[in-house]
Formats: C-alpha cells, sequence, structure tokens
C-alpha cells in the first residue's frame, strides 16, 4: 500500500517485468550524473547510463547492475525502461572479468578502428557487474 513514505518503482526490460513494488528511495546513474529519488520528487524523464541500482525498501536495500534505458519520474512513481538489468546472482563473475579486460585492452590500445565510446560503454557496463557482485 502506497503512503506518503514511498512510491511505486518499476523496472522494464523488453523481456519481463524486472522489478515492481514500493520503495523509499532509489538511485543511479544518468548521463547528467548519479540521482536519488525520494517520494515526491519533481516530474522528470532521464536518459539512464550504466552502473548500480540501489532499492531501499521498508525492509532493506537491494542492489542491481543496470546499464542503459530510459526512467519516467513522477512524484508517485518511477518506471525505467533497461535495456538490461541484472541482480547480483544472474551474473557470471568470470564472464563479466573477461569483458573488462577486453574494453580495457581496446581503451589501452586506441588504434584508429577503436570505438572509443562503445569501449567506454563496455568497461561501465562491466565495471556495474563487478561491483554489483561485491
Amino acid at each position: 500500500m502506497a503512503d506518503k513514505n514511498s512510491f511505486l518503482l518499476r523496472i522494464i526490460t523488453p523481456d519481463r517485468v524486472f522489478y515492481e513494488n514500493q520503495v523509499e528511495m532509489v538511485e543511479f546513474n544518468t548521463t547528467e550524473g548519479e540521482i536519488g529519488v525520494l517520494p515526491g520528487h519533481i516530474p522528470l524523464t532521464v536518459i539512464v547510463k550504466p552502473g548500480i541500482l540501489n532499492i531501499t525498501e521498508a525492509e532493506g536495500d537491494k542492489q542491481a547492475a543496470l546499464h542503459a534505458g530510459f526512467a519516467e519520474i513522477l512524484p508517485d512513481s518511477v518506471t525505467i525502461l533497461a535495456e538490461v538489468i541484472e541482480w547480483p546472482e544472474e551474473i557470471d563473475e568470470e564472464r563479466a572479468e573477461a569483458a573488462k579486460e577486453r574494453a580495457e585492452e581496446r581503451l589501452r590500445s586506441k588504434t584508429p578502428e577503436t570505438d572509443i565510446v562503445r569501449a567506454e560503454t563496455a568497461l561501465q557496463r562491466a565495471m556495474a557487474r563487478i561491483e554489483v557482485l561485491r
């Protein structure tokens, strides 16, 4: 049941409803920096950047690796349309470490064919996965 100390958080991916529950706060990265949302936040639409999603529920905190998407923030709800989001138990640590190493190598090599923005985004995604496991 909603009250003045919570709001509805919905996180939707192309293949599932990842999360839907009343929360006290949510924090995540945007292209403009990290944002923390509390009940009653002004309406806002933001672009999500790879990083850790922190959810504060009455029962405790949860974290997930959030990769990219859009968020609609309203006074009584937040909806995140995410390309990919993963709970820690869904992450393959070896695969994340390998992706981090590949991205770092691409950034170090800086050949004319290297897509720097893509390599930096891959590194951010890998780091989010690794960080949420720790």
